[in-house]
């Protein structure tokens, strides 16, 4: 096989792995097979469901929103908590933690981790209140860290599963309990799986970025059990994946919400449907993932919607098909976005 036809059978199966090439009907299946929906803004999940054919009714309160892999949002379904948490339990593995204990003292954030839990219990939710809370108790530098816009000290109680937004949309946490059920070496192995059955073919480089693994950790990859699990090789890298009997081909086009898994879960040399010229009109110095169009499997433009409008941009002509093919999908994600329905 050559190397070309090698790259196609990795984007024909990372396609149907990742329901871009068949459709996945229920909200939950998709966020728990696909690890999560990335969520830095709450509009992409429904956009991701809608383009995997998924029914988003009510898709706000379905899915709880937390930090997870390589500190970004997601939505995900609240069984898979504890274990997709396992992966940064520990104060030793949260590297947020770690910056906000050096910058200020790790007894004082976790004192000020306590409170926010009291206060919390007490019915204060909203980053403003904590804020206005705490300002007498504290210089402006540790109020500013403790409780960014990024998270601050709620990403700490975010990974010990006692803080989540539960509606997709608010900006106010509320408190759950979905701690930690295991250790990372314990979860690692499953969680491998999982990742290679819906991303695959993958690397191992891939997952350990996937997940956000440290390098230390990544070294102990190789030594896992991949029993079970098929491989091809390109370039003399392994990927792995799992077989499948049926597959549909790769669609003519395609839509790919913002931040979307084919792009963003793969390291930067495996991105292979994001051609290497358009890599920075699509993924934006703020690191932003805009929402793309696929031609064939390759990203050949952005799409969005700005005040119910449908915004569609090729990077090179195109035929006037699908043009109007893309902008009937954007428009048609418009609707269903307000009505709350699914299907393609």
């Amino acid at each position: 096989m050559t190397k070309q036809a090698t790259i196609e059978t990795i984007m024909r199966r990372r396609m149907h792995g990742l329901y871009l090439s068949r459709r996945c009907e229920d909200l939950e299946t998709l966020a728990r097979e696909l690890l999560g929906l990335h969520s830095w803004f709450a509009r992409n999940v429904p956009f991701s469901a809608l383009i995997r054919g998924s029914d988003i009714n009510g898709w706000k309160t379905r899915l709880i929103k937390t930090w997870l892999y390589r500190g970004t949002l997601h939505g995900v379904a609240y069984e898979d908590l504890p274990e997709l948490l396992a992966l940064s339990a520990g104060e030793q593995k949260d590297g947020y933690f770690s910056w906000l204990s050096k910058a200020h003292g790790a007894e004082t954030i976790r004192g000020i981790a306590d409170e926010v839990i009291r206060l919390m219990e007490d019915g204060v939710y909203s980053r403003r209140e904590f804020r206005r809370i705490f300002a007498d108790r504290y210089d402006s530098n540790v109020i500013e860290d403790v409780f960014s816009s990024w998270g601050g000290v709620f990403v700490y109680l975010a990974r010990l599963g006692k803080v989540a937004f539960q509606d997709m949309t608010s900006r106010d946490f509320d408190l759950i309990s979905a701690e930690p059920n295991a250790s990372f070496h314990d979860v690692l192995p499953h969680l491998l799986r999982r990742y290679f059955a819906a991303y695959g073919p993958a690397t191992l480089a891939d997952a350990a970025y996937f997940f956000g693994i440290s390098k230390e950790d990544a070294a102990e990859l190789p030594r896992l059990p991949f029993d079970g699990f098929d491989r091809l090789e390109l370039d003399g890298k392994a990927y792995y994946y799992n077989e499948t009997a049926d597959m549909n081909d790769v669609p003519e086009l395609t839509l790919l919400s913002g931040f979307d898994p084919i792009i963003v879960s793969y390291t930067s040399e495996n991105r292979f449907n994001l051609p290497r010229e358009y890599r920075s009109k699509v993924i934006l110095k703020s690191g932003i993932c805009l929402p793309t169009i696929a031609v064939n499997g390759q990203v050949a433009g952005v799409w969005n919607i700005k005040k119910n409008t449908p915004l569609v941009e090729f990077f090179k002509p195109q035929p006037k098909r699908l043009e109007n093919a893309a902008l009937e999908r954007v428009e048609s994600i418009i609707w269903r976005t307000r009505f709350g329905t699914g299907g393609h």
